[in-house]
């Protein structure tokens, strides 16, 4: 598995830096396919991808936020006024994951899969600039964005960059500032899926839902891949890599809605 780890990170990694996703695209629709090959750890499949995607993105998102901070790219007022929303929907998603049976939650993952990868094909950037909301607004957009985050365990990227785009935030601005509110949906998920998981039987290698052997070799890689992609994204124009990487989505999120 080491190998398909590295790649998994390696590629998620990268992308996490280009589009400002976070890497859970690619972790969770993957690693339930390595996890699922061993009997220990069939049982909590799509609950440890999820779990797992989210921790990795503790190292993932910190590689990526250091790198686009160094361009100055990232709006932070903004990322402080998401980030108690985050955090808070954060913690209610990994809550309903818990509750949710596996398949339930595959089918879930598949889903929203579907519509990130449509939204990265077909999304446009408006004209003009929306002015963005209030405190209350804002702190609301957050609840929503982090609980869908740690439900499928994904950064966050594909709904707070079209987000900031319908408000007329430049692009590259966008992916940066997207990068850095996947922090604090890290943090709330990993815990509380840290906490969830406590005392369910799990086999040797977990820490709560999350599985540890996976998280090293996909955050190793995820870290060296991150600056990578970030150093990418300012050079060239992404919207080709945009629809390729949407077109991937559709075809994995058709994947899990027809079942593993």
């Amino acid at each position: 598995m080491i190998i398909e780890l590295l790649l998994i990170g390696l590629l998620a990694g990268y992308l996490a830096g280009f589009l400002g996703i976070g890497g859970g695209f690619v972790v969770v629709p993957a690693l339930p396919w390595l996890l699922l090959k061993a009997p220990a750890t069939a049982p909590w499949a799509i609950h440890m991808a999820v779990a797992t995607s989210l921790a990795t993105m503790l190292v993932t998102s910190l590689s990526s936020i250091a790198a686009h901070h160094r361009k100055g790219a990232i709006r932070w007022p903004l990322v402080r006024a998401l980030t108690p929303g985050l955090m808070v929907g954060a913690i209610l998603g990994a809550m309903l994951a818990d509750y949710l049976d596996g398949e339930v939650l595959v089918r879930v993952v598949g889903v929203f899969a579907v519509l990130a990868g449509l939204q990265l094909i077909l999304g446009r950037k408006p004209v003009g600039e929306k002015p963005l909301p209030g405190q209350p607004g804002v702190s609301a957009v957050g609840l929503v964005i982090g609980g869908v985050s740690s439900l499928i365990g994904i950064g966050g990227g594909a709904l707070t960059g079209p987000w900031q785009l319908w408000h007329g935030i430049r692009a590259q601005n966008a992916v940066a500032t997207s990068a850095a509110c996947g922090y604090p949906i890290a943090i709330a998920g990993t815990l509380a899926f840290l906490v969830l998981g406590l005392g369910g039987n799990l086999p040797e290698g977990a820490l709560g839902y999350i599985n540890l052997p996976a998280f090293a070799g996909i955050a190793v890689a995820s870290a060296v891949a991150a600056p990578l992609g970030a150093a990418t994204v300012h050079r060239l124009e992404p919207q080709l890599v945009r629809r390729l990487f949407g077109a991937f989505l559709i075809l994995v999120g058709l994947r899990m809605l027809a079942g593993f």
